[in-house]
């Protein structure tokens, strides 16, 4: 019989400052300094200081040979430039998946569903009646059985086409996602930083693609004045910078990047700040950060309409709170026909892992 042992209980009276909670730390700075190991380590020296982070046995010079030797830094022979390594790149990236997505409920298994569901791949939880055409390991036999029970009785067991019992199945879909991030410089006004968490909840993103949805594709778009495309190992550096807002060039490459996935299913996810504030004619920058421009919004709403004409939805993740550029983003969406979310920076990657996994069915008869 199972129970339960109850003893003494014991305080794990173990020093703390050990290597893997001082690589916590360095690597939870790092997304503040954008990859400068340099400034994490100036950092933690001036932490250690204030609240005793090492002790006598482990202290901070233990920790930077540790980083050499377990290859998460270099240092230049020549000038002393201390460096992060790909393996610390990685461990940024997982660092961001359990800090934003690890308290969250997981979905089951390592593939999208789609909102289809008929002759597919995984059973769901949909039921209906046998019609002609529908294969045999479709039908629930146990379930089937007990509808003849019950419709004829048990005492001479009839078995009709009208008891089988069917159950549903999703199709597996590959889903190519282009994540936008806003680097315009009010990503870094108003004594909030906006830009740290946006870092964080891509790198989350890419690591929980990479892992649990390998067949799936994310490119990753950055817009200022420009807009271009980052990989994933280059997130932990992304700055902000001396940029207005040319949201139309971002979606613009999105677009582009997307039409060249051969998939079926095709989203953008935005992560923005403010309002749209530049465009780029004739090699020169258009540029009225003081409202809602007409040019500049009414290029970026046409430019939301092409992206709905082409089977691609936009999903916006608003980190402001400003009423007249929630109204915009209302009025951009119902153009793509996307969805928005009004998140605070706390909420933002619980947001999209929602919205990224979230299985949405309907029954095709």
């Amino acid at each position: 019989m199972r129970g339960y042992h109850f003893s003494d209980y014991k305080p794990n009276n173990s020093p703390s400052g050990g290597f893997n909670e001082l690589l916590n730390l360095f690597t939870q700075l790092l997304n503040y300094t954008a990859g400068d190991a340099g400034d994490a380590l100036a950092w933690m020296n001036e932490l250690d200081k204030q609240y005793k982070l090492t002790n006598n046995e482990y202290a901070m010079g233990d920790f930077i040979d540790d980083l050499k030797d377990k290859g998460y830094i270099t240092e230049s022979p020549v000038n002393g430039d201390i460096k992060i390594t790909a393996k610390t790149e990685q461990t940024i990236r997982k660092s961001a998946l359990d800090e934003i997505f690890g308290k969250l409920k997981k979905a089951g298994r390592g593939n999208h569903n789609s909102n289809l569901s008929g002759i597919g791949e995984e059973k769901n939880a949909d039921r209906r009646e046998y019609t002609f055409g529908d294969s045999l390991d479709q039908i629930d036999m146990t379930a089937s059985i007990h509808n003849a029970q019950i419709n004829h009785g048990i005492g001479n067991f009839t078995l009709t086409e009208r008891d089988l019992e069917v159950e549903e199945k999703d199709f597996k879909t590959i889903t190519s996602t282009v994540l936008m991030i806003d680097i315009s410089h009010s990503m870094i006004l108003y004594g909030e930083d906006r830009i740290t968490p946006a870092k964080k909840v891509a790198m989350a993103l890419a690591e929980l693609i990479r892992t649990r949805y390998p067949k799936d594709t994310l490119d990753i778009v950055v817009f200022g004045n420009d807009a271009w495309t980052i990989s994933v190992k280059d997130l932990p550096y992304l700055q902000v910078g001396p940029y207005h807002t040319n949201t139309y060039a971002g979606l613009e490459l999105a677009t582009d990047l997307l039409r060249r996935r051969k998939t079926n299913n095709k989203q953008i996810f935005m992560i923005t700040d403010g309002k749209p504030t530049c465009l780029k004619e004739n090699g020169r920058y258009y540029k009225n950060s003081m409202g809602l421009d007409r040019k500049v919004i009414s290029k970026t709403l046409n430019m939301a309409a092409q992206c709905k004409r082409l089977g691609i939805p936009i999903t916006t993740f608003m980190i402001a709170q400003d009423p007249y550029l929630q109204q915009f983003v209302r009025e951009f969406t119902q153009v793509n026909g996307g969805r928005a979310f009004y998140s605070s920076l706390t909420g933002l990657g619980e947001y999209i892992f929602e919205d990224y996994i979230k299985n949405r069915r309907k029954t095709v008869r």
